[in-house]
């Protein structure tokens, strides 16, 4: 079973992140903010990670640039979500594999989730 780790601020978004993704056969961690990110990342070695720009105090698209110059993490995709941020440049050092706008369509979740993880199996 593939593993997603959902770090965004918003309780009630991961909630809802969380079943529909366990609904589509995913198992799913979820994260309330970025402090403990790489912990959770080590601890749990997920195949994609969903990741809020605003994060309180930090931003996601650092933490992303973070864990993609990192060699123990640079292959897991990361997608980042935001109802007001613009990601920066796609496919750059460090930047996000993909991003959705909140609010988003369930079906075009799924579909960019699954999208990555077949980008990384290939």
């Amino acid at each position: 079973m593939r593993r997603i780790l959902a770090v965004d601020d918003d309780k009630d978004i991961l909630e809802i992140i969380k079943y529909i993704l366990e609904e589509s056969g995913y198992e799913v961690d979820t994260l309330a903010d970025g402090k403990s990110l790489f912990d959770r990342v080590q601890q749990h070695e997920p195949d994609l990670i969903l990741l809020d720009i605003m994060l309180g105090n930090l931003d996601g698209r650092e933490l992303c640039k973070a864990l993609k110059t990192q060699q123990e993490t640079k292959n897991i995709p990361v997608i980042l979500i935001s109802a007001s941020h613009d990601p920066g440049r796609l496919n750059q050092d460090g930047s996000p594999d993909d991003f959705i706008a909140k609010p988003f369509d369930i079906d075009v979740l799924l579909n960019r989730i699954n999208n990555q993880l077949k980008r990384a199996a290939a």
